[in-house]
């Protein structure tokens, strides 16, 4: 396969990288896709499994049928055969009427099997059966029937240790595993991680109209070093929240350290100046390292809240209109205007992590209710103790202000 045939594949499906791993995977899925053999991908949690079987179908001679898509592991143990194999009527509790399976709704297509480890040992010996004759029966039948269906299989699951511990049966394994495809970790795709990252960002920035937030050299050191055990989900999820949260567009290690946890079990990411290094450390040292860097995430992330909430209170003032613009006088910046229903998410998230963390007698830490509080009575000042506008201010309804005034007790304001 030539470059420009592999960047065709690869900017039709969305794939971004380059590392030799990914192409590998993608040039065995492209040869593979003209027989029917059955594949088995492999790969961590968040790699990007469920491209490789699009690509497959729509390379085989199926591509003009069905290709239907299901996770093994989102479905309980007591419905999965009928899911795979459909049921007849009265078959169990509650089937009032014949349904066919994805067996049958995929004939003479592909079947997507996600999650295939997680499937019970009975439906194996079920799914082996079809591999082999390409016959089933319909939970509550006694009559065989047929499918043409090719099966491309997933799973994050280590196949020979799960068969070692009788999970899975190995001959439906190999069965399953006529050709292996292995989808790397994104720690294991080297500069992949600073494209994709810019990537994500530039993403939120067209569909937000923001600035694109831009690593400096020491941050994308970091990025790089990371081990990344959320692979690409995780990744898209950092630079999605950056994009959003940060007001300033170049981020730095220091603002990259609220997002990404640096510290591991037996190392820690050291950030000094332009470079970072990893570098190990005895376990007590270790440890109060870990505690003062989590108590400054702990009041970063206070600051943070405390800071958007103000900016959702302005919101609900009314300081933007219908279309996303806003007063000249409104304090905010212009790509938080664009998304109020993120940055609400995010304060409901980060109140959650924040409440979990008991206060200490070094760093006086202020809750949820003394801001909360605090905002109440800056409110009521502001209008004269006029609670209807004191109310609209703050964005709650009347009545909830005078449940949070008897509850804060501010009677007398």
């Amino acid at each position: 396969m030539t470059e420009k045939e592999l960047q065709s594949v690869k900017q039709r499906y969305g794939i971004v990288g380059n590392s030799d791993a990914l192409n590998r995977a993608i040039e065995t899925a492209l040869k593979v896709a003209r027989v029917d053999l059955s594949v088995l991908i492999q790969g961590e949690n968040g790699v990007g499994k469920e491209i490789i079987p699009r690509i497959i179908h729509d390379a085989s001679p199926r591509k003009n049928k069905r290709y239907l898509a299901l996770n093994c592991g989102a479905i309980p143990e007591g419905t999965i055969d009928s899911e795979l194999f459909g049921h007849v009527k009265g078959a169990f509790t509650g089937s009032v009427d014949s349904r066919e399976g994805y067996f049958s709704a995929a004939d003479g297509g592909t079947l997507f099997l996600d999650e295939v480890g997680e499937l019970p040992l009975q439906t194996q010996v079920r799914l082996l059966r079809v591999l082999e004759t390409g016959e089933y029966i319909p939970v509550g039948s006694s009559e065989v029937k047929k499918t043409d269906v090719r099966i491309v299989a997933a799973t994050n699951v280590d196949m020979k240790q799960a068969i070692a511990d009788r999970l899975f049966r190995q001959d439906l394994y190999y069965r399953l595993a006529a050709v292996l495809i292995a989808i790397p970790p994104l720690r294991e795709r080297g500069n992949d991680v600073d494209i994709l990252f810019r990537k994500f960002a530039l993403e939120m920035s067209e569909r937000y109209q923001m600035p694109p937030i831009r690593l400096n050299d020491a941050a994308r050191s970091a990025l790089l070093s990371y081990p990344w055990p959320g692979n690409i989900r995780q990744l898209k999820n950092v630079a999605e929240t950056m994009s959003v949260t940060e007001d300033t567009r170049e981020i730095t290690p220091e603002i990259l350290a609220h997002y990404i946890n640096f510290q591991t079990e037996h190392t820690q990411l050291a950030v000094n100046g332009a470079h970072t290094a990893l570098e190990s450390t005895d376990t007590s040292a270790r440890l109060d390292k870990d505690t003062n860097t989590i108590l400054q995430m702990i009041l970063t992330l206070r600051h943070d809240i405390e800071q958007l909430k103000a900016e959702i209170a302005q919101l609900k003032q009314g300081q933007w209109s219908s279309n996303g613009s806003s007063n000249n006088n409104s304090p905010l910046l212009p790509y938080h205007r664009e998304a109020p229903v993120i940055a609400h998410e995010i304060i409901d998230n980060a109140e959650e992590i924040v409440e979990d963390i008991p206060p200490t007698s070094d760093v006086p830490l202020r809750t949820k209710s003394d801001v909360e509080r605090d905002l109440i009575v800056q409110a009521l000042h502001k209008y004269n103790g006029h609670r209807k506008q004191a109310a609209d201010q703050i964005g709650i309804s009347e009545r909830t202000l005078y449940r949070k005034i008897k509850e804060y007790g501010l009677e007398d304001l």
